[in-house]
Protein backbone atom coordinates (compact mmCIF):
# COMPACT_ATOMS: atom_id res chain seq x y z
CA UNK A 1 0.00 0.00 0.00
CA UNK A 2 2.88 2.23 0.69
CA UNK A 3 4.29 2.18 -2.66
CA UNK A 4 0.70 2.77 -4.42
CA UNK A 5 0.24 5.92 -1.61
CA UNK A 6 3.65 7.13 -2.64
CA UNK A 7 3.24 6.76 -6.42
CA UNK A 8 0.42 8.69 -6.13
CA UNK A 9 1.63 11.61 -3.84
CA UNK A 10 4.46 11.74 -6.54
CA UNK A 11 2.40 12.25 -9.22
CA UNK A 12 0.17 14.66 -6.81
CA UNK A 13 2.57 17.15 -6.30
CA UNK A 14 3.13 17.28 -10.06
CA UNK A 15 -0.30 18.01 -10.20
CA UNK A 16 0.15 20.81 -7.66
CA UNK A 17 2.78 22.64 -9.50
CA UNK A 18 0.59 22.26 -12.54
CA UNK A 19 -1.94 24.11 -10.51
CA UNK A 20 0.36 26.73 -8.96
CA UNK A 21 1.73 26.89 -12.60
CA UNK A 22 -1.88 27.81 -13.33
CA UNK A 23 -2.26 30.42 -11.12
CA UNK A 24 0.99 32.17 -11.16
CA UNK A 25 1.75 32.15 -15.15
CA UNK A 26 -1.59 32.33 -17.11
CA UNK A 27 -0.12 33.05 -20.50
CA UNK A 28 0.48 36.46 -21.95
CA UNK A 29 -2.52 38.15 -23.92
CA UNK A 30 -0.32 37.69 -27.09
CA UNK A 31 -0.20 34.17 -26.15
CA UNK A 32 -3.45 34.07 -26.06
CA UNK A 33 -4.83 34.91 -29.25
CA UNK A 34 -1.25 33.51 -31.39
CA UNK A 35 -1.49 30.03 -29.64
CA UNK A 36 -2.90 27.18 -31.67
CA UNK A 37 -3.20 24.51 -28.48
CA UNK A 38 -5.45 27.06 -26.38
CA UNK A 39 -7.44 27.64 -29.36
CA UNK A 40 -7.88 23.83 -29.91
CA UNK A 41 -8.86 23.98 -26.30
CA UNK A 42 -11.23 26.43 -26.59
CA UNK A 43 -13.36 24.89 -29.45
CA UNK A 44 -12.99 21.69 -27.49
CA UNK A 45 -14.61 22.97 -24.42
CA UNK A 46 -16.89 24.88 -25.96
CA UNK A 47 -18.35 21.70 -27.75
CA UNK A 48 -18.71 20.94 -24.70
CA UNK A 49 -20.74 23.34 -23.14
CA UNK A 50 -23.00 22.38 -26.09
CA UNK A 51 -23.05 19.16 -24.78
CA UNK A 52 -24.40 19.60 -21.26
CA UNK A 53 -27.59 19.24 -20.86
CA UNK A 54 -27.63 20.90 -16.60
CA UNK A 55 -25.06 22.55 -14.64
CA UNK A 56 -27.20 23.55 -11.42
CA UNK A 57 -23.94 24.83 -9.91
CA UNK A 58 -23.10 27.55 -12.57
CA UNK A 59 -19.64 25.79 -12.37
CA UNK A 60 -19.21 26.50 -16.68
CA UNK A 61 -20.54 29.98 -16.08
CA UNK A 62 -16.91 31.39 -16.65
CA UNK A 63 -16.41 29.65 -19.41
CA UNK A 64 -16.59 32.58 -22.03
CA UNK A 65 -14.31 34.07 -24.39
CA UNK A 66 -11.04 32.86 -25.65
CA UNK A 67 -8.76 32.72 -22.25
CA UNK A 68 -9.44 29.01 -21.54
CA UNK A 69 -7.05 29.26 -18.69
CA UNK A 70 -9.22 30.98 -16.62
CA UNK A 71 -12.40 28.38 -17.21
CA UNK A 72 -13.22 26.98 -13.48
CA UNK A 73 -12.30 23.48 -13.60
CA UNK A 74 -9.59 24.08 -16.14
CA UNK A 75 -5.84 24.29 -15.25
CA UNK A 76 -3.20 25.50 -17.96
CA UNK A 77 0.52 24.75 -17.29
CA UNK A 78 3.53 24.81 -20.18
CA UNK A 79 3.55 22.19 -23.05
CA UNK A 80 5.11 18.32 -22.02
CA UNK A 81 7.19 18.68 -25.01
CA UNK A 82 7.66 22.41 -25.54
CA UNK A 83 7.56 24.72 -22.31
CA UNK A 84 7.70 28.00 -24.16
CA UNK A 85 3.95 27.01 -24.88
CA UNK A 86 1.25 27.28 -22.97
CA UNK A 87 -1.49 24.93 -22.61
CA UNK A 88 -4.44 22.65 -20.92
CA UNK A 89 -2.52 20.42 -18.76
CA UNK A 90 -5.82 19.48 -16.45
CA UNK A 91 -9.90 19.33 -15.76
CA UNK A 92 -11.14 18.98 -12.48
CA UNK A 93 -15.02 19.16 -12.63
CA UNK A 94 -15.69 16.76 -9.84
CA UNK A 95 -18.81 16.88 -7.78
CA UNK A 96 -20.20 19.39 -9.72
CA UNK A 97 -23.70 17.50 -10.71
CA UNK A 98 -23.30 18.30 -14.29
CA UNK A 99 -24.99 16.02 -16.86
CA UNK A 100 -24.81 15.42 -20.02
CA UNK A 101 -22.72 13.76 -22.31
CA UNK A 102 -18.60 14.24 -23.86
CA UNK A 103 -18.22 14.90 -27.26
CA UNK A 104 -15.55 13.67 -29.42
CA UNK A 105 -14.11 17.42 -29.45
CA UNK A 106 -12.34 16.70 -25.81
CA UNK A 107 -9.74 14.65 -28.27
CA UNK A 108 -8.39 18.17 -29.14
CA UNK A 109 -6.87 18.28 -25.86
CA UNK A 110 -3.81 16.24 -26.15
CA UNK A 111 -1.62 17.77 -23.64
CA UNK A 112 -4.30 16.62 -20.73
CA UNK A 113 -2.23 14.79 -18.20
CA UNK A 114 -5.38 14.71 -15.98
CA UNK A 115 -9.41 14.56 -16.12
CA UNK A 116 -11.52 14.30 -12.89
CA UNK A 117 -14.94 13.91 -13.75
CA UNK A 118 -16.02 12.23 -10.93
CA UNK A 119 -19.73 12.93 -9.02
CA UNK A 120 -21.64 14.12 -12.20
CA UNK A 121 -24.39 12.87 -13.87
CA UNK A 122 -22.84 12.40 -17.48
CA UNK A 123 -24.07 9.75 -19.65
CA UNK A 124 -23.21 8.28 -22.86
CA UNK A 125 -19.82 6.30 -24.05
CA UNK A 126 -16.29 7.50 -23.54
CA UNK A 127 -15.71 9.56 -26.76
CA UNK A 128 -13.44 7.63 -29.23
CA UNK A 129 -10.73 10.57 -29.85
CA UNK A 130 -9.58 9.82 -26.51
CA UNK A 131 -6.57 7.88 -28.15
CA UNK A 132 -5.47 10.95 -29.05
CA UNK A 133 -4.76 11.90 -25.07
CA UNK A 134 -0.81 10.87 -25.09
CA UNK A 135 0.21 12.49 -21.83
CA UNK A 136 -3.06 11.30 -19.74
CA UNK A 137 -1.99 9.96 -16.47
CA UNK A 138 -5.40 10.10 -14.86
CA UNK A 139 -8.91 9.30 -15.87
CA UNK A 140 -11.55 9.26 -13.46
CA UNK A 141 -14.96 8.75 -14.34
CA UNK A 142 -16.22 7.43 -11.50
CA UNK A 143 -19.70 8.48 -9.90
CA UNK A 144 -21.58 8.89 -13.53
CA UNK A 145 -24.21 7.34 -15.65
CA UNK A 146 -21.96 5.99 -18.45
CA UNK A 147 -22.97 2.95 -20.06
CA UNK A 148 -22.25 0.82 -22.97
CA UNK A 149 -19.57 -1.86 -23.01
CA UNK A 150 -16.19 -1.47 -21.72
CA UNK A 151 -15.17 1.83 -22.76
CA UNK A 152 -12.28 -0.12 -25.32
CA UNK A 153 -10.64 3.31 -25.67
CA UNK A 154 -8.97 3.59 -22.02
CA UNK A 155 -6.99 0.51 -24.01
CA UNK A 156 -5.04 2.76 -26.62
CA UNK A 157 -4.27 5.59 -23.59
CA UNK A 158 -0.52 4.69 -23.68
CA UNK A 159 0.63 6.94 -20.39
CA UNK A 160 -2.34 6.04 -18.71
CA UNK A 161 -1.65 4.37 -14.91
CA UNK A 162 -4.64 5.69 -12.69
CA UNK A 163 -8.43 4.85 -14.19
CA UNK A 164 -11.55 4.91 -12.58
CA UNK A 165 -15.05 3.94 -14.28
CA UNK A 166 -16.29 2.62 -10.62
CA UNK A 167 -20.16 3.39 -10.10
CA UNK A 168 -21.18 3.37 -13.36
CA UNK A 169 -23.24 1.37 -15.68
CA UNK A 170 -20.41 -0.28 -17.96
CA UNK A 171 -21.91 -3.65 -19.28
CA UNK A 172 -20.61 -7.03 -20.76
CA UNK A 173 -17.53 -8.48 -20.88
CA UNK A 174 -13.79 -6.91 -19.60
CA UNK A 175 -11.03 -7.41 -22.33
CA UNK A 176 -8.10 -9.54 -21.11
CA UNK A 177 -5.92 -6.54 -22.37
CA UNK A 178 -6.59 -4.38 -19.65
CA UNK A 179 -4.53 -6.44 -17.10
CA UNK A 180 -1.67 -5.81 -19.19
CA UNK A 181 -1.51 -2.13 -18.85
CA UNK A 182 0.32 -0.85 -16.97
CA UNK A 183 -1.61 1.14 -14.51
CA UNK A 184 -1.19 1.89 -11.02
CA UNK A 185 -4.41 1.83 -9.52
CA UNK A 186 -7.49 0.18 -11.14
CA UNK A 187 -11.22 0.46 -10.10
CA UNK A 188 -13.49 -1.11 -12.26
CA UNK A 189 -16.06 -1.64 -9.54
CA UNK A 190 -20.25 -1.67 -9.52
CA UNK A 191 -20.70 -1.60 -13.17
CA UNK A 192 -22.37 -4.22 -14.37
CA UNK A 193 -19.36 -6.23 -16.60
CA UNK A 194 -19.55 -10.30 -16.75
CA UNK A 195 -16.46 -11.79 -17.20
CA UNK A 196 -13.85 -14.33 -15.97
CA UNK A 197 -10.43 -13.29 -14.56
CA UNK A 198 -8.22 -14.39 -17.61
CA UNK A 199 -4.69 -16.14 -17.38
CA UNK A 200 -3.21 -13.06 -18.05
CA UNK A 201 -4.92 -11.55 -14.92
CA UNK A 202 -1.50 -11.93 -13.32
CA UNK A 203 -0.06 -9.50 -16.09
CA UNK A 204 -1.28 -6.01 -14.05
CA UNK A 205 1.70 -4.19 -12.07
CA UNK A 206 -1.04 -2.32 -10.14
CA UNK A 207 -0.92 -1.69 -6.35
CA UNK A 208 -4.70 -1.28 -5.58
CA UNK A 209 -7.19 -3.30 -8.14
CA UNK A 210 -11.08 -3.25 -6.85
CA UNK A 211 -13.31 -5.33 -9.33
CA UNK A 212 -16.18 -5.95 -6.67
CA UNK A 213 -19.97 -5.70 -7.29
CA UNK A 214 -19.86 -7.20 -11.07
CA UNK A 215 -20.43 -10.73 -11.89
CA UNK A 216 -17.19 -12.81 -12.12
CA UNK A 217 -17.59 -16.38 -13.46
CA UNK A 218 -14.89 -19.02 -12.37
CA UNK A 219 -12.08 -18.45 -9.85
CA UNK A 220 -8.86 -16.57 -9.01
CA UNK A 221 -6.05 -17.42 -11.68
CA UNK A 222 -2.76 -18.91 -10.38
CA UNK A 223 -1.18 -15.91 -12.36
CA UNK A 224 -2.08 -13.70 -9.47
CA UNK A 225 1.71 -14.84 -7.80
CA UNK A 226 3.07 -12.73 -10.41
CA UNK A 227 1.99 -9.64 -8.94
CA UNK A 228 3.66 -9.64 -5.99
CA UNK A 229 6.12 -6.96 -6.41
CA UNK A 230 3.42 -4.30 -6.65
CA UNK A 231 -0.06 -5.43 -5.36
CA UNK A 232 -0.79 -3.48 -2.30
CA UNK A 233 -4.56 -4.22 -1.83
CA UNK A 234 -7.20 -6.19 -4.30
CA UNK A 235 -10.91 -6.10 -3.48
CA UNK A 236 -13.05 -8.83 -5.47
CA UNK A 237 -16.21 -8.73 -3.23
CA UNK A 238 -19.70 -9.98 -3.97
CA UNK A 239 -18.83 -11.22 -7.60
CA UNK A 240 -19.58 -14.62 -7.55
CA UNK A 241 -16.59 -16.03 -7.90
CA UNK A 242 -16.02 -19.76 -7.30
CA UNK A 243 -13.37 -22.64 -6.57
CA UNK A 244 -10.90 -22.59 -3.99
CA UNK A 245 -7.99 -20.26 -3.87
CA UNK A 246 -4.87 -20.46 -5.69
CA UNK A 247 -1.85 -21.53 -3.42
CA UNK A 248 -0.15 -19.00 -4.75
CA UNK A 249 -1.68 -16.35 -3.13
CA UNK A 250 0.87 -17.20 -0.52
CA UNK A 251 3.37 -15.00 -2.74
CA UNK A 252 1.85 -11.56 -2.25
CA UNK A 253 3.78 -10.60 0.72
CA UNK A 254 3.50 -6.80 0.17
CA UNK A 255 -0.75 -7.21 0.09
CA UNK A 256 -2.13 -5.01 2.96
CA UNK A 257 -5.68 -5.52 2.18
CA UNK A 258 -7.02 -9.05 0.47
CA UNK A 259 -10.82 -9.12 0.27
CA UNK A 260 -12.70 -12.24 -1.29
CA UNK A 261 -15.74 -12.01 0.62
CA UNK A 262 -19.74 -12.39 -0.46
CA UNK A 263 -18.62 -15.04 -3.09
CA UNK A 264 -18.86 -18.85 -3.31
CA UNK A 265 -15.51 -19.92 -2.88
CA UNK A 266 -15.32 -22.84 -1.32
CA UNK A 267 -12.08 -25.19 -0.08
CA UNK A 268 -9.51 -24.78 2.71
CA UNK A 269 -7.89 -22.22 2.58
CA UNK A 270 -4.23 -22.42 1.57
CA UNK A 271 -0.98 -22.91 4.09
CA UNK A 272 0.70 -20.87 2.00
CA UNK A 273 -1.07 -17.70 3.34
CA UNK A 274 1.14 -17.82 6.06
CA UNK A 275 3.87 -15.81 3.69
CA UNK A 276 1.57 -12.79 3.38
CA UNK A 277 3.58 -11.14 5.72
CA UNK A 278 2.08 -8.06 5.35
CA UNK A 279 -1.33 -8.45 5.49
CA UNK A 280 -3.58 -5.94 7.69
CA UNK A 281 -6.86 -6.60 6.46
CA UNK A 282 -8.18 -10.33 5.58
CA UNK A 283 -11.66 -10.42 4.75
CA UNK A 284 -13.31 -13.98 3.90
CA UNK A 285 -16.80 -13.63 5.34
CA UNK A 286 -19.96 -15.15 3.47
CA UNK A 287 -17.91 -17.40 1.47
CA UNK A 288 -18.07 -21.24 1.46
CA UNK A 289 -14.98 -22.23 2.77
CA UNK A 290 -14.52 -25.00 5.28
CA UNK A 291 -11.55 -26.85 7.02
CA UNK A 292 -9.70 -25.47 9.69
CA UNK A 293 -7.83 -21.73 9.90
CA UNK A 294 -4.37 -22.21 9.55
CA UNK A 295 -2.27 -21.50 12.46
CA UNK A 296 0.04 -19.53 10.05
CA UNK A 297 -3.04 -16.55 10.01
CA UNK A 298 -2.04 -15.92 13.85
CA UNK A 299 1.32 -15.53 13.14
CA UNK A 300 0.93 -12.61 10.25
CA UNK A 301 2.64 -10.05 12.16
CA UNK A 302 0.78 -6.98 11.01
CA UNK A 303 -2.74 -8.52 10.69
CA UNK A 304 -5.36 -6.52 12.68
CA UNK A 305 -8.61 -7.21 11.19
CA UNK A 306 -10.16 -11.14 10.14
CA UNK A 307 -13.44 -11.78 9.19
CA UNK A 308 -14.06 -15.40 7.94
CA UNK A 309 -17.41 -15.34 9.26
CA UNK A 310 -20.52 -17.34 7.46
CA UNK A 311 -18.32 -19.81 6.00
CA UNK A 312 -17.95 -23.85 7.64
CA UNK A 313 -14.95 -23.77 9.45
CA UNK A 314 -14.32 -26.00 12.20
CA UNK A 315 -12.18 -25.83 15.27
CA UNK A 316 -10.09 -26.67 16.84
CA UNK A 317 -9.45 -22.30 16.03
CA UNK A 318 -6.25 -20.94 16.17
CA UNK A 319 -5.54 -19.45 19.58
CA UNK A 320 -4.74 -15.98 18.55
CA UNK A 321 -5.34 -12.40 19.81
CA UNK A 322 -7.98 -11.58 16.67
CA UNK A 323 -9.58 -14.75 16.60
CA UNK A 324 -13.09 -15.04 18.44
CA UNK A 325 -14.73 -18.63 18.04
CA UNK A 326 -18.29 -18.22 17.43
CA UNK A 327 -21.29 -20.60 16.52
CA UNK A 328 -23.80 -20.90 13.63
CA UNK A 329 -22.29 -22.08 10.19
CA UNK A 330 -18.86 -22.33 12.26
CA UNK A 331 -18.18 -18.26 12.30
CA UNK A 332 -15.38 -16.35 13.23
CA UNK A 333 -14.00 -12.55 13.54
CA UNK A 334 -10.73 -11.24 14.11
CA UNK A 335 -10.77 -7.95 15.96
Amino acid sequence: MASYYLDVLIHWVFVVVILLISLKLKPLESQKLNNPRLMQAHAALEAWTHCMTSDPNKITSTWSGPNVCNYTGIYCAPAPDDSTIFTVAGIDLKNANISGSLPEDLGLLTDLDFFHINSNRFTGPLPKNFTKLAYLYELDISFNQFSGPFPQVVLAIPSLRYLDIRFNNFAGDVPSSLFDLKLDALFINNNKFQFSLPQNFGNSPVSVMILSNNDIKGSIPSSVAKMKDTLNEIIISNTGLTGPLPQEIGYLDKVTVFDVSFNRLEGELPGTMQGMKSLEQLVLKHNNFSGVVPTGICMLPKLKHFDCSNNYFHGPFPKCPFIKRKHNRGKCMGF
